[in-house]
């Protein structure tokens, strides 16, 4: 479990730093241009491309995590991203964060380490019958489809939500396909992985992430879909891990109940930190109370 827990983190600090650079990169460029000014400008600006590989370590990291170790280990670890980034907040563009959001972060990292020494993940294989991913593939499509329909109509805040836990739902299948892509690589090779399904269901799927995202982003507050994004995503990939890779958990049930507990209180301190991180990303504006 070691080099899963290592190379999850790993991942959750690389996608902080994508995250931190490229706002930088694009917040810092010239007000009057936009459109294709702005990409060309971006494509040229070496913290927006740092941004990228930042990016592109985050996705190896996260591959190599999920080959090696279990869906219901790697997914809740990724939530330390906006750990990482509020670290990165203060000590690279110092800017104010308020004790609340500290303290948020502190109760993450503690529910988190709670939650994976109760639970005990553990077992499961690296690949799952054609039955099985048939079913997992109706019934979330499914449930995405009718999140996302029900989210074209409704305040700004009820949009937000349908479309950040739909968004959610298709990540967590994204990482299923990730693990079922690193386990064909290893199997048939470079070339051989591109004469099987999962790495063309992992291009759609994420495809469908980044467009289900950035409309849940676009339709509402962050403090709302930003929390559902980071909390549905490991629920939704503990099932799965069950469903298609017969992952287990503890059976005792005062460990069960710990587990739970300390999930519920990851989950509250996401909530809290979205809430009392800073919007934007400059030190000389004062931090949310």
């Amino acid at each position: 479990m070691t080099i899963t827990v290592v190379f999850a983190l790993a991942a959750g600090f690389a996608n902080a730093v994508n995250i931190m650079v490229q706002h930088q990169a694009s917040t810092g460029a010239p007000r009057r241009q936009g459109g294709w000014r702005l990409a060309l400008y971006l494509l040229g600006h070496p913290l927006w491309l740092f941004g990228w590989v930042a990016a592109g370590a985050g996705f190896v990291f996260h591959s190599i995590a999920l080959h090696n170790g279990q869906l219901a280990v790697v997914q809740p670890l990724l939530v330390t991203e906006l750990v990482f980034a509020l670290v990165l907040r203060r000590v690279w563009i110092r800017q104010h964060v308020v004790r609340a959001a500290w303290v948020s972060a502190v109760a993450i990292c503690v529910a988190l380490a709670v939650f994976l020494v109760t639970a005990n993940p553990h077992g499961g294989h690296a690949t799952a019958t054609g039955r099985e991913w048939l079913s997992v593939l109706v019934v979330f499509g499914g449930l995405t489809g009718v999140l996302v329909v029900l989210g074209l109509r409704g305040s700004p805040t009820r949009r937000a939500a349908l479309m950040a836990t739909a968004a959610s739902l298709t990540w967590a299948l994204c990482a299923t396909f990730i693990k079922a892509t690193t386990d064909t690589l290893a199997t048939y090779g470079v070339l051989g992985m591109f004469l099987h399904w999962p790495v063309y269901a992992l291009a759609v799927c994420g495809f469908a992430g980044i467009v289900l995202q950035q409309a849940a982003l676009h339709v509402g507050p962050l403090s709302v879909s930003q929390p559902l994004v980071v909390v549905v995503d490991p629920i939704a990939s503990i099932f799965l891990s069950v469903w298609l890779f017969d992952e287990r958990f503890t059976q005792n049930p005062l460990a069960i109940a710990a587990a739970a507990a300390a999930f519920a209180v990851m989950a509250a301190g996401v909530v809290v930190m979205s809430r009392t991180t800073p919007i934007h990303l400059d030190a000389s504006r004062p931090a949310r109370l």
